[in-house]
Order: structure tokens, then sequence, then C-alpha cells
């Protein structure tokens, strides 16, 4: 048994995270395939993969780490993070890359300066190629998957259907650690308005759905009576989210010239600001929402 990989994974699963192990000295999982499956023990009702078995519970810790050197995977989603991962350019290692690549790092700082948001503060952990995990408490109101370069290229983010190799694992003779303080903070909501997908669900509630006959002022009137009245309704632990949707359900208006941009943020400002969130929180969500939605906004023919 190595000790110290024990106490990682034990470390983890203190904190209400779920692991699982890894293969020593690499961040491939060290469980059997869906081919090999033996359809017994925890996979007796059918096979079932690493992010079904990952857990928390120390006595199958202690079993599965006391067989092997594993290094420790981190299950985010039921773990209830979201990690954002910020790579190094490929073989920059082997000096194969160009020494003037942005690194992850860097074009996430820029993306943080684009949204008028601080770089976020949070657990950071270094990796062994020499870039970071920044990990989140992921919000409890949306169910945020894996994403890879939508924030900026070399930022991925690993949520449900991912993992983070833990702290003290080993990877090519290299130790993930904890850099600074072990603090542990939400995801910011100007991040969190750019990884929520836009799908039926997120929009279809506040917009009502335009007309021939329509007048689009009167669209734009409604779509923004409706918007406001989903944040003023929204139960607690939801009111950001549903500050989001309503504010990118609006921004095809804004793009289309119908309602004026400072209406809408000041509409929703004072709505999300009711409704018990910060001054600061609802101008950061608006402000994402919008941009987002206006860049992303198809013609009016089109819509």
């Amino acid at each position: 048994m190595n000790t110290p990989l024990l106490n990682a994974a034990l470390s983890a699963a203190a904190r209400g995270w779920h692991v699982f192990p890894l293969r020593p000295s690499t961040k491939r999982p060290a469980l059997h395939s869906e081919q090999a499956c033996a359809r017994t023990g925890p996979c007796a009702s059918g096979h079932r993969k690493w992010e079904a078995r990952a857990t928390n519970d120390p006595d199958r810790i202690r079993a599965a780490w006391s067989r092997a050197p594993f290094n420790v995977g981190i299950a985010t989603g039921p773990s209830g993070l979201i990690v954002i991962d910020l790579d190094m350019p490929k073989d920059q290692d082997n000096g194969n890359g160009s020494a003037d690549a942005p690194c992850g790092a860097a074009t996430f700082e820029a993306l943080c300066e684009r949204t008028g948001q601080p770089v976020p503060r949070t657990r950071t952990i270094r990796t062994a190629s020499g870039g970071q995990h920044l990990y989140f408490t992921a919000p409890a109101a949306v169910r945020l998957h894996n994403t890879a370069g939508t924030l900026a290229p070399l930022v991925d983010t690993r949520a449900w259907g991912g993992y983070v190799v833990a702290s003290g694992s080993v990877v090519d003779g290299r130790t993930y650690e904890i850099e600074g303080p072990a603090l542990l903070n939400p995801l910011p909501p100007g991040l969190l308005a750019l990884l929520i997908p836009p799908h039926p669900s997120t929009t279809s509630p506040c917009v009502p759905p335009l007309t021939p006959t329509a007048r689009t002022g009167r669209a734009a009137e409604a779509a923004l009576t409706w918007g406001r009245r989903n944040v003023r309704q929204a139960p607690e632990g939801t009111r950001n989210v549903r500050l989001l949707e309503s504010a990118r359900a609006m921004g095809r208006f804004v793009a289309w010239g119908d309602i004026p941009r400072h209406v809408v943020e000041d509409a929703f400002q004072g709505e999300g600001e009711a409704a018990g969130l910060t001054a600061a929180e609802c101008r950061t969500t608006i402000r994402s929402a919008l941009d987002w939605s206006i860049r992303t906004c198809r013609p009016r023919t089109a819509a």
C-alpha cells in the first residue's frame, strides 16, 4: 500500500468528493472495461463505469488502494465540482512547441479581462504538465458538463462526465500539488453564464414566440415582462440561473434594435437585486448573458 496516495484519496473523500483509482503513474482509470466486466460485485446489475463507481466511503477506498499504488481520480460531477483546466501548449515541455504560444492561464486571464471580472481565486492544483486546475463548487440549479475550449483556447472544464487527477498523484515523475490556500469558492456568475448551454429548456420559458403579425416592439416588451417575472418568481438557489436565462432571451431583441440594451439591463438589475442577489452578481450575469446572446444571435428572418 502506498500511504501518501491512500491518504490523498481519503483526504479528497473527507471533503465529500467521490474518488476512484487511476493506473499507477498515469491519468487513466484502473477499472475494468465493459468488455471485461464479469457482472459481479458492484456490476452485478450491469457494468458500471468509473463515474458510477467513484466513492467517498473510506472502507472501499482502503480496500481499493491496498491492491496497488493507484493515482487518485476525482469524479467532478458526483462531487459537486466544476474544475477549470488551464493547460500548457502541446509539446512545450519537449521543446517542440513555440515559446511564444500562450498557455491556458494566459488565455483565461485575457477572458476575465474582456468580461470585466477579476481572475477568480479558489483551490488551485499545479498539474504534472505545469498547468493548473481551478476547483469551484458547481451550481445546484443547473447540471454542467465537460467543455473543451469553450471559454478560451487551452481552457477546458470538467463537470458531469469528467474527472481530474487529485493532488498527491504522480504522473511522469511529477506530483500534482496544491498551490496557495486550499479554499474552495463557487463558480463566478460571469463564467457560469458562458458555460450554460443554449438549449430550449433554458430559453423557451422566457420568450413568447414571434408571429408574422406581431409588432416587434410589443414582442420585446412581452418578452421583458415574462423574463422579469421569471426572475421574480425564482425559488431560492435558482435565482442566478433564472436571471441568466432571462437576460439571454432578451439579447436577440437588443441585437435587432427592438429595445435598448440599457432598458433591459436596468430592468433585470432591479429584479435580480429584489430577488436577493448582490448588485455585483447581477451586473456580471446580465452583462455576460447579453454579450453572449447578441454575439450569437441569428438574423430576424432566420429566427
